[in-house]
């Protein structure tokens, strides 16, 4: 017998190089990077619904635009709305952690702070809510006179 057809019970882990805490931490990451884009689609259509705007389109690059800034200001909410209950220590711990880009380590200091807390995923959905409810009731901004003649 030389090639048994079974490799383990998980079959993501053959050809991943990474260690078990590392691909634990990928996987957190993108739960994390999920959560926060649905949050942040969902935001943005009912914002546009609200204030008789058109749905996203994803052909758009000035939606794809809006989608990300949407994004974007969620998690810079989020990590304030976080910190803002933190121990000193933790808030220490999150200053020092390293990624690539700004949206990396917004997702990044998600992620620690997922590991950290045990009501993590409460006090997300807690702030996004908030979050949510805040821009929702904020008056629609003012698009000028050519965005109201065309309503789009």
């Amino acid at each position: 017998m030389t090639d048994t057809p079974f490799r383990g019970a998980f079959g993501h882990q053959h050809g991943d190089s990474r260690g078990l805490l590392e691909r634990i931490q990928a996987q957190l990451q993108e739960r994390i990077q999920e959560a926060v884009e649905m949050a942040g689609l969902e935001l943005m259509v009912e914002l546009r619904r609200r204030h008789g705007r058109p749905a996203p389109d994803t052909a758009s690059t000035t939606d794809r635009k809006e989608f990300e800034d949407t994004v974007r200001a969620l998690l810079e909410h989020l990590g304030a709305a976080f910190r803002s209950d933190l121990s000193p220590d933790l808030r220490a711990a999150l200053d020092r952690v390293d990624a690539r880009g700004e949206p990396d380590r917004l997702i990044a200091e998600q992620a620690r702070l997922a590991r950290e807390l045990p009501d993590y995923w409460q006090r997300f959905e807690a702030y996004r809510a908030a979050y949510a409810q805040a821009r929702l009731e904020a008056p629609a901004p003012d698009r000028g006179w050519l965005g109201r003649l065309f309503k789009g």
